[in-house]
């Protein structure tokens, strides 16, 4: 016969309860001086009520208004929309430099080909005009044993 299975030791935890004490009231200092006078009061009904008579505390001074935001969160914002819009002018004057690039290769190349052109027609043209000096046409030139017949 089989023993049936045995729980683990079950461990309870109760919980602490945290125990917050309240802030005790700031004690203000009492200028040293002879003592307050004692007043007594009697009430309608006869009874009569001494203490000691309260001045009333100085009214505290005025504190210096503060804007709701701090001067330096407000240089920060604005010198972040100043990086901002010179970003954006950066962005398209480098736009502005490429496009001037390659309008200047577009010129050089330009002035390349009617140059070369203008060459071509020099050289390859106007066969018929001719300002002196010996015109040779090699293609009908014979060379024999290291002499020029032309």
């Amino acid at each position: 016969m089989s023993h049936p299975e045995r729980p683990a030791a079950v461990e309870v935890h109760h919980p602490q309860p945290i125990t917050v004490h309240p802030p005790t009231a700031p004690l203000v200092p009492v200028q040293p001086g002879p003592p307050p006078a004692v007043q007594s009061i009697v009430l309608p009904d006869g009874r009569v009520v001494t203490g000691y008579t309260l001045t009333p505390a100085p009214a505290p001074a005025p504190v210096e208004a503060r804007p709701a935001v701090s001067r330096t969160a407000v240089n920060i914002a604005l010198g972040g929309i100043g990086f901002g819009a010179v970003c954006g002018g950066l962005f398209l004057f480098t736009s502005f430099i490429a496009a001037l690039t390659a309008f200047i290769a577009q010129l050089i190349i330009l002035a390349a080909v009617i140059f070369g052109g203008w060459i071509a027609v020099q050289v390859f043209g106007a066969t018929g005009h001719h300002e002196g000096g010996t015109t040779v046409n090699i293609r009908k030139a014979v060379i024999k044993r290291n002499y020029f017949h032309g």
